[in-house]
């Protein structure tokens, strides 16, 4: 699988774990310059922005280890602009979904509140 491909792949894997953890999905790749979101969703009342990271192997390091402070940034700056441009007044975590999937197996790891603003 190319990496394009894992990504959105993984991208729709973790949308779909999530679901049947009862999150809605409220919109997905938002785009602020040349930053993303993955996923929006509501879980209860709680705004939840997912940044979703797919690696066909660990020897690298966890795939979630990829979500840098540099990275967070860019997330957090993007979510502040999602919820100012939609006036939306909730509380928004930010988690992160780490998925490693090659062709043994496949591991879903949800990271709640992985950082925060």
């Amino acid at each position: 699988m190319k990496k394009e491909e894992l990504g959105s792949w993984g991208e729709d894997e973790a949308l779909n774990f999530l679901q049947r953890k009862g999150f809605q999905l409220i919109d997905r790749n938002i785009r602020f310059k040349k930053w993303e979101i993955d996923l929006v969703l509501m879980d209860g009342e709680e705004l939840v922005v997912v940044e979703v990271k797919a690696r066909c192997t660990s020897q690298i390091g966890e795939p979630w280890r990829a979500v840098t402070r540099s990275k967070q940034r860019q997330i957090i700056k993007v979510a502040d602009r999602y919820v100012q441009d939609n006036q939306i007044d909730r509380n928004v975590r930010f988690d992160i979904i780490s998925i490693v999937h090659n062709q043994y197996q496949t591991s879903i790891e949800h990271i709640a509140d992985a950082f925060s603003a």
